[in-house]
């Protein structure tokens, strides 16, 4: 039997390893390197406006019941002072947020929901919520109705649509034009004038 410090030996060991590598490899071509590539190729071929599109028709069929508003209305809600105004909330992570969000969002994590910031409101108070995308945005709006929250709507294409067509974003109370892009793939959706170059967001649930 040939031993393995021979250099016949060497050769089969160094060959085993890199036979033993190649399933990993695939698992990360497939994981990591396709989604991109396939997420790029949506931007680039049918334009940003399909991606949003994709994501609000998968986020309506995983939640069926929620009500969404445009980015239209919802300014022009927000503009008019005969309106009761809703509460934002913004369903993003806290690194997120503090790259910058909606004025007056309150951030409620979607991941880990909390009713504090509704606390004292009635169940029927006027509430918008949103994410990067609008999938977070409609995850939280579910949770909410699913508490009782009979009022809520679900901000269409989230916050990068929304700053993709240059309406006001914030920072500590300042107009900013940066947003945090979720991660490299999903931030093709954000135009690239407005991604803040920052760490990948690293969550439990998928999808921004």
């Amino acid at each position: 039997m040939m031993d393995e410090t021979e250099p016949g030996g060497g050769r089969w060991e160094r060959a085993r390893r890199a036979q033993s590598g190649r399933p990993l490899l695939g698992i990360l071509l497939v994981g990591v390197v396709v989604p991109i590539l396939i997420g790029a190729a949506v931007v680039l071929i049918a334009g940003r406006g399909v991606g949003f599109e994709a994501v609000r028709r998968l986020t309506a069929r995983k939640f069926p019941d929620i009500q969404w508003i445009d980015r239209a209305e919802f300014a022009r809600w927000r503009e008019d002072p005969s309106r009761t105004q809703p509460l934002v909330l913004d369903a993003r992570t806290l690194p997120e947020y503090q790259i910058s969000h909606l004025r007056e969002a309150v951030r409620m994590d979607a991941g880990r929901p909390s009713l504090r910031p509704l606390r004292g409101l009635p169940k029927n108070a006027p509430l918008v919520v949103y994410g990067s995308v609008g999938y977070r945005g409609g995850r939280l709006a579910h949770w909410l109705q699913g508490q009782g929250y009979t009022n809520v709507r679900n901000l269409s294409g989230g916050i990068f649509q929304w700053t993709n067509e240059g309406r006001p974003i914030f920072r500590d109370g300042r107009p900013t034009l940066e947003v945090h892009p979720y991660d490299s793939r999903w931030g093709r959706l954000l135009e690239s004038r407005y991604r803040a170059a920052v760490p990948d967001v690293e969550t439990p649930f998928a999808a921004p």
